[in-house]
């Protein structure tokens, strides 16, 4: 397992960037700020979010099907057995490109928008 993984970070109203988080449950945490919640994208990416966003009223950051995410999150790679690992180069671009323009949402449609857990773009 790789010790730090490269990923897309993506915070409300800033660019997407490039970086490095440390591969543990406590890594993972601090970079989204809570508890972790996972998101299988198109691609089996894994898009990485705080669990309680919503509930902690942070601010909505990117849409995503019907659901908006609340608060960073970034976006990893996944292997077969489900570990997380870094983008490659390839990804890095292409979610970069997907979350690169910063969108704006009262809290009003952050809190009404579609619970995330019924989102899953790997099946």
């Amino acid at each position: 397992m790789e010790k730090t993984i490269k990923v897309i970070m993506v915070e409300p109203m800033k660019e997407p960037y490039p970086t490095e988080v440390e591969n543990t449950l406590e890594g993972l945490q601090k970079a989204v700020g809570g508890y972790i919640e996972t998101v299988c994208l198109e691609d089996c990416a894994v898009l990485v979010c705080n669990e309680e966003g919503k509930l902690l009223g942070l601010p909505g950051n990117r849409s995503l099907g019907n659901d908006i995410i609340a608060g960073t999150f970034f976006v990893a790679g996944s292997n077969d057995d489900g570990d997380f690992v870094s983008l490659t180069e390839d990804k890095i671009r292409q979610y970069s490109d997907r979350f690169q323009k910063p969108e704006a949402f009262t809290q009003e449609q952050v809190e009404d928008a579609s619970a995330i857990f019924s989102l899953n773009f790997c099946e």
